[in-house]
């Protein structure tokens, strides 16, 4: 399958990181919440319209804003 980002991941959707598209500020807060190439990632929901978009990484669950989950590529698991 393809890469998509956070936001057009389905709920309860799950992949792979494979790329951050951001500098080195976005790399390092996202990594501060777990978030970095090669982690399984699942989403667990979304708000209509640009809200954030909650996922849950390792046993816990972060919210990041629209912004950000575009900027983070995934492959989705099958």
């Amino acid at each position: 399958m393809g890469k998509v980002d956070l936001t057009q991941l389905e709920e309860g959707g799950s992949g792979v990181v494979v790329d951050i598209q951001g500098g080195y500020g976005l790399i390092r807060r996202l990594e501060s919440l777990g978030i970095r190439v090669g982690k399984k990632v699942t989403k667990v929901s979304s708000q209509f319209m640009r809200g954030p978009v909650i996922i849950r990484i390792d046993n816990f669950q972060v919210a990041i804003g629209f912004g950000m989950a575009r900027k983070v590529l995934v492959k989705i698991e099958e």
